[in-house]
């Protein structure tokens, strides 16, 4: 109550073809020696965020793949730098990527996936540094002995 919800939605493709549709939110927030209950913004101011918003989310989604796209939204990035942009419009508090959808996925092409992997066999894994305990053993085999050794 007593602040103004700003919404904003765009849809953007990402480096490796895929379109996404993200989704922002952010709230107005009241200054620290502000006296008045509510901190409402004019339409003008809004409809400003909101550009802003679309442009920072099309900027930061457009130039990178879908990867590194997921890990600019775990810490919240976006909505840190929608939230400096628009400081000077108007103060927000809570801003941050809502939801994203992916629209579109690229053709899936299995001789560019095999040009980017090879052919995968040099990468093995590596030796546990310790041997596997001789009782370890998953539920269902130990409830498999158990019956068998009841019967």
């Amino acid at each position: 109550k007593w602040h103004t919800l700003i919404e904003a939605n765009v849809d953007v493709k990402t480096t490796d073809n895929y379109v996404v549709r993200m989704f922002a939110i952010g709230f107005t927030k009241k200054m620290p020696d502000q006296v008045a209950s509510s901190c409402y913004a004019q339409t003008a101011q809004i409809r400003k965020i909101r550009k802003k918003m679309t442009d920072i989310m099309t900027a930061e989604a457009g130039k990178v793949q879908l990867r590194e796209l997921v890990k600019k939204l775990i810490p919240e990035s976006i909505g840190k730098e929608i939230k400096k942009q628009t400081q000077g419009i108007f103060p927000l508090k809570d801003c941050l990527i809502r939801k994203v959808k992916i629209l579109k996925k690229p053709k899936f092409d299995i001789t560019k996936l095999m040009e980017l992997h090879g052919d995968g066999g040099d990468d093995a894994g590596v030796d546990m540094m310790r041997p596997e305990n001789e009782e370890a053993v998953n539920t269902l085999t130990a409830d498999v002995q158990a019956a068998a050794e009841d019967e």
